[in-house]
C-alpha cells in the first residue's frame, strides 16, 4: 500500500491495479460502455471517514512519490505499462490522477523520491536501475553503487534505497548495509561511509527501515544561512541477506533486532549500534511531531517477500508486506493494508487487509496533560527562509518546555516514508497572557513565541509543511504552512 498526506488533510491511498476486482467500483462514466471497473486508489479523509474512488489506468504496484512544492503529488513508476509513467494528483474537490504515460526515461520499479532544494524531486534506482533521474524529466546519470551492492540479480536487498537530504544539500544514499553521500548535480560521490555492522541486509526485500532524525535549528539566528546544522540518520531492522530464498523454501529466518545511528555531518563518522526491544522486519518509521521516532508494522521472521526504546500497546491485525503508517494533522498514525494477493485473497494464511485504523501515540492518551490550541501563525502561513513569525497559543496549564516544530509531509510505501523530514526551530522569546475561563474554573495560558522559519532549502526544501508547537511533550494539532 501506498500512502501521502495533502495539504487539505485528505490521504491518497493506493496500491497495485493488477490484483483483479477490488472490492470498490468507479462511477459509470469513468468505466467503457457495459463495464464493470474498479478502483484501486482513494482519496481518504481522516476526520469523517469518508473516502472518494479515484482512477488510475496503469499499475502503481511497488512506485514511489512526493509532494511537489505547490502541494500536488507526483508519483512515479510501478510495474508493466506503468513503469514509465509519471501520476500528478492535485489536492481539489473533484480532482482525479493525471498520468503522463513517458514521464521517466527508464523503468522505474523499486525506486525512492526525494525533494531537493531547487523544487526538483529526484528518482533513484528501481530494479536494474543502476541511475537516477529527476522530475521534471531531464537526462540519466549513472549510478555504480547501486550495482556493488547488490546482492543478487533475483534477491538484490537494496531496493527502495533510503534516501535523505543532508544539511549541506547533498543526498545520503543508503542501500543493503552501507551508504554514501551523493553530489547529485556533479554526479560525484562526496563520501563513502563505513558499512553498518551486524551482518544483515537493511533494503528490500530484507526490508528495514529508516529515518533522518530531527535536525535542530535552534541557534540558527547566530549565524544565518551558514547555520552547521547536525544531521544524524538511523535505520532499524532487516534480516540475513539470504532469508528470501529460504523464506521460499518455508524456513523464515528471525529478523534481526539492530539499529544503527550515525552521524551524517561529522567529519569521521562511525556507526552507533543498539537493539529494538523486538525483531523486526518490514516495519515502519514515522516520525512523530514531538521529534520521536514511531516504529510501527512488521514481522519477527521472514522478508517481504535499548533504554531509548519503549514497547507500545500492538493492534490486533497483522501488518506484514504493503502495511504501511503515516502521519496525520492531528497527531494521530494512520496504518493500512497487508498482503496484496491476487484476486484479494481473504482466506489465505496471511490474507489480503483493506482495514485502516489510526494509532494514538501516549501523548493522546487521557493521562496526558491537555493538548495546546494552536490558533495562529502571523503574519500568515506563508513563510520565507529566515523569516521571524509568531506561533500564537493557548494551553489550560503553565507551560514549562515550549518548542516548534515543522515536519515535511511523506510518501510512504514498503518500510520507507520518502522525503520525511522535522525541524526543531529557532526560537525568541515567548509572551505569555491569561484568561480565565467562565464559572471561574482553571485559567486558560496565552502564548506567542518567536519563531524562525529555515535558514536556507539545503535544511527544508521548498513546499507545504505542518507545523506543531509542543508543550511539555504534547504537541498541538499541525497547522499548514508554505515554505518559499
Amino acid at each position: 500500500m501506498h500512502m501521502a498526506l495533502l495539504p487539505n488533510d485528505k490521504v491518497i491511498v493506493f496500491d497495485r491495479t493488477d490484483a483483479g476486482p477490488s472490492n470498490l467500483t468507479l462511477p459509470q462514466e469513468r468505466c467503457a460502455k457495459d463495464q464493470i471497473c474498479y478502483a484501486h486508489s482513494v482519496e481518504f479523509n481522516p476526520g469523517n471517514r469518508n473516502f472518494r474512488p479515484l482512477t488510475i489506468s496503469t499499475d502503481t504496484w511497488c512506485s514511489s512519490g512526493a509532494l511537489s512544492t505547490n502541494g500536488e503529488l507526483i508519483q512515479t513508476g510501478g510495474y508493466g505499462v506503468g513503469e514509465r509513467v509519471v501520476r500528478r494528483f492535485k489536492p481539489c474537490a473533484n480532482c482525479d490522477w493525471k498520468e503522463d504515460q513517458n514521464g521517466l526515461n527508464v523503468p522505474r520499479w523499486y525506486a525512492s523520491n526525494q525533494v531537493l532544494p531547487d523544487g526538483r524531486v529526484v528518482i533513484i534506482g528501481g530494479r536494474f536501475q543502476f541511475n537516477y533521474e529527476f522530475v521534471p524529466k531531464s537526462k540519466i546519470h549513472s549510478l555504480p553503487f547501486l550495482e556493488e551492492t547488490r546482492y543478487s540479480v533475483y534477491v538484490p536487498n537494496n531496493l527502495y534505497p533510503f534516501v535523505h537530504l543532508a544539511p549541506d544539500g547533498n543526498l545520503f544514499v543508503f542501500a543493503n548495509d552501507r551508504a554514501i553521500l551523493l553530489d547529485y548535480g556533479n554526479n560525484i560521490v562526496v563520501k563513502r561511509f563505513p558499512v553498518l555492522p551486524g551482518g544483515v541486509s537493511r533494503n528490500y526485500p530484507s526490508t528495514g527501515s529508516s529515518s533522518l532524525l530531527p535536525i535542530s535549528l535552534l541557534g540558527q539566528q547566530s549565524s544565518g544561512s551558514n547555520f552547521p546544522a547536525q544531521a544524524e540518520v538511523l535505520v532499524c531492522g532487516g534480516t540475513v541477506a539470504d532469508a528470501n530464498v529460504k523464506a521460499d523454501a518455508g524456513v523464515f529466518v528471525p529478523a534481526t533486532k539492530t539499529c544503527g545511528r550515525l552521524v551524517i555531518t561529522s567529519q569521521n563518522p562511525k556507526w552507533e549500534v543498539e537493539e529494538m526491544p523486538i525483531n523486526r522486519v518490514m516495519g515502519d518509521m514515522i516520525m512523530l511531531p514531538t521529534g520521536d521516532v514511531l516504529i510501527i508494522n512488521g514481522a519477527a521472521k521472514g522478508t517481504a517477500e535499548s533504554s531509548r526504546f519503549e514497547v507500545l500497546t500492538p493492534t490486533t491485525i497483522p501488518r506484514l508486506y504493503h502495511s504501511t503508517a503515516h502521519l496525520l494533522s492531528d497527531g494521530r498514525v494512520l496504518v493500512g493494508g497487508s498482503n496484496p494477493n491476487a484476486n484479494y485473497n481473504f482466506t489465505a494464511l496471511y490474507p489480503t487487509e483493506l482495514s485502516l485504523e489510526a494509532f494514538s501515540p501516549p501523548y493522546l492518551s487521557p493521562s496526558s496533560r491537555s493538548r495546546p490550541l494552536l490558533s495562529s501563525v502571523k503574519p500568515g502561513s506563508e513563510l520565507g527562509y529566515v523569516q521571524k513569525f509568531y506561533v500564537e497559543f493557548r494551553v489550560n496549564y503553565e507551560a514549562e518546555k515550549i518548542y516548534v516544530t515543522m515536519v515535511a509531509p511523506s510518501f510512504t510505501t514498503h518500510s520507507f516514508a520518502m522525503n520525511q523530514r522535522l525541524l526543531v526551530l529557532d526560537m525568541g522569546g515567548v509572551r505569555k497572557g491569561r484568561t480565565k475561563k467562565p464559572g471561574g474554573s482553571k485559567s486558560n495560558h496565552d502564548y506567542s513565541v518567536e519563531s524562525y522559519a529555515p535558514a536556507r532549502p539545503e535544511l527544508a526544501p521548498p513546499g507545504y509543511y505542518l507545523l506543531f508547537v509542543v508543550c511539555d511533550g504534547v504537541p498541538s494539532r499541525g497547522m499548514w504552512v508554505s515554505l518559499t
